[in-house]
């Protein structure tokens, strides 16, 4: 199979995934669940899901334990919309990559909120300095 279809064939499932979550899922376990991607084998027999999910890591294997559960429900609304000789098993694994870009903002925010902090306190003592030379 070629790239490009199976890149087609990714982002189907990734739609279809996404739709089924936010719209038929109906597992209480499986909340704040956003589908980031998808990797499909060569031979299509399975399809990796990449998740973000928030909350602390209970909460995350919680969602991560439903959807598993929900994987062939899910592999049920795929075999209908693509059409191909074995519809993928599913596995979902946890995306870090968005739960790193937040430490990342989180940490560069402290940075400049203390290079604001040392700009205030450098005026602060230029200020002073000036009044006490009056």
């Amino acid at each position: 199979m070629t790239s490009r279809r199976l890149l087609k064939a990714a982002e189907a499932i990734r739609e279809v995934v996404a739709s089924a979550i936010l719209t038929e899922l109906r597992d209480p376990r499986v909340r704040d669940v956003t589908v980031v991607g998808v990797k499909v084998s060569p031979d299509m027999r399975e399809a990796t899901v990449m998740v973000s999910i928030m909350g602390n890591e209970s909460e995350q294997q919680l969602s991560l334990r439903g959807l598993q559960n929900s994987a062939g429900f899910l592999q049920s609304r795929i075999a209908g919309r693509i059409e191909t000789r074995y519809t993928p098993r599913l596995q979902f694994k946890v995306d870090k990559g968005v739960a790193h870009s937040l430490e990342v903002s989180e940490i560069l925010a402290k940075i400049q909120r203390e290079k604001e902090a040392g700009n205030v306190e450098s005026e602060i003592e230029s200020d002073s300095d000036s009044v006490s030379e009056n």
